[in-house]
């Protein structure tokens, strides 16, 4: 209950600075957790997906058709850029390529987007810190020019040190753990990212063979194929 208590003066002793301190904790908890779910391994490669993919024949004929439509029934990093990339079916590999590049780009801007809360976090909080223990300074050397003779200037002085010292503590408690936080969770959208070039770059090979003969619009990739009739056998007797 005491060390309850002492924090609880110590955090007061900061002023009000520490409150926007709090604020950016709270802020970096928050969008830690909610980015850690996120950022789980199925939201780039879903292992169902990863599965479908591999059971296509590799040396039979590509069904850019099929591909679309598992890319569909699984949502993903990984889907979303299997579509935009076979929605350029037919036209030149670079421009496929293109395609895919800007896809990879949308998905990471919207990955990194709640990230941002915590690199803010990292810039901010040592920065409050130090606006704190900077107006603590002056208050401290105003309060010893201003006291009177004999008192101990010495002890006051270190006193309003001490407490100006508290925001830049607290500031600092805040910035690391949030710089390790969002340099961890760029490490798993990086990671996301090279488990995703991995997989496209098995399939576009397989697009060659569709360049300049036309594009394929999205409509007809998610159209069932047609239905084939079987021809009855030949020279069968009725």
């Amino acid at each position: 209950m005491n060390n309850i208590q002492s924090l609880w003066e110590l955090f007061l002793a900061g002023g009000f600075l520490m409150w926007p301190i709090v604020a950016m904790s709270v802020v970096v908890v928050a969008f830690g957790i909610e980015r850690l779910w996120a950022l789980r391994r199925s939201r780039f490669v879903p292992r169902p997906l990863l599965d479908a993919l591999g059971k296509l024949p590799p040396e039979g004929p590509f069904d850019p058709r099929k591909v679309y439509r598992l890319a569909q029934e699984h949502p993903s990093v990984l889907s979303d850029v299997i579509k935009a990339m076979l929605e350029k079916l037919g036209r030149p590999l670079p421009e496929v390529e293109h395609a895919v590049d800007a896809a990879k780009e949308r998905e990471a801007s919207k990955l990194y987007a709640n990230i941002r809360p915590i690199s803010l976090a990292v810039s901010v909080t040592p920065l409050l810190g130090l606006l704190g223990t900077v107006q603590g300074m002056i208050l401290a050397f105003y309060t010893t020019a201003n006291l009177q003779a004999g008192a101990n200037r010495a002890a006051e002085l270190a006193q309003g040190i001490y407490v100006a010292l508290i925001t830049t503590f607290a500031g600092l408690c805040v910035a690391i753990p949030a710089s390790m936080i969002a340099h961890f969770l760029e490490g798993r959208i990086l990671a996301g990212f090279r488990r995703v070039d991995e997989v496209v770059g098995g399939l576009l090979p397989q697009l060659e063979r569709y360049e300049n003969k036309g594009r394929v619009t999205p409509a007809q990739l998610a159209a069932e194929p047609p239905v084939t009739p079987a021809h009855p056998a030949q020279g069968r007797k009725p």
